[in-house]
């Protein structure tokens, strides 16, 4: 702590940096990807993600601070994962998920944490309504990772830190 000599009361603290805002495209996809999950529109929301499995990752974790090396988390997809996860979702065959949730959510507070090698990464508030037989609210934080391809936005990382994941967590058969 820094003291001012003249007064002995600690010096004001430094302001925080700003953020930049994405840019229309960025935050018109965000928009998109929102809206198509919500609708359950899900092989296209499959097709805003990345091709390349190596790089894709769709996490849910159970503590913001958790290495997904080494703890489990409510959802921890790759490429192939998210294929598979969306092939269930198509089946309409999900148990938990009869009758199916309407769902509707909020993306703002949308900032750009890094903006390098053609890669964007935006974090952003959200608040996700859902109604099936009650009506239930989730709330976090996302981090998208998007890249830049001549094919439009390609969705690379998606991890959602939900504010309960320390607590008991409802079952998430559906895409959050």
């Amino acid at each position: 702590m820094t003291v001012n000599a003249q007064s002995e009361q600690p010096a004001p603290a430094a302001h925080p940096a700003l953020r930049p805002l994405p840019g229309a495209e960025i935050l018109s996809f965000l928009f998109l990807e929102a809206r198509l999950a919500d609708e359950g529109r899900y092989s296209e929301w499959e097709s805003l993600w990345a091709d390349d499995d190596d790089s894709v990752l769709y996490r849910v974790p159970m503590h913001p601070d958790d290495d997904p090396r080494t703890t489990l988390a409510y959802v921890n997809d790759n490429r192939r994962r998210i294929k598979s996860r969306v092939a269930q979702l198509n089946t309409g065959n999900r148990h938990s998920q009869t009758p199916p949730s309407v769902m509707r959510r909020v993306v703002s507070n949308s900032e750009v944490i890094d903006d390098t090698s053609g890669l964007i990464t935006v974090e952003s508030n959200f608040a996700l309504f859902e109604y099936r037989i009650r009506q239930r609210f989730w709330a976090g934080r996302v981090s998208h990772t998007i890249r830049r391809s001549p094919d439009g936005p390609r969705l690379v990382r998606k991890i959602v830190h939900l504010i309960d994941a320390g607590g008991p967590v409802e079952t998430l058969a559906f895409l959050i």
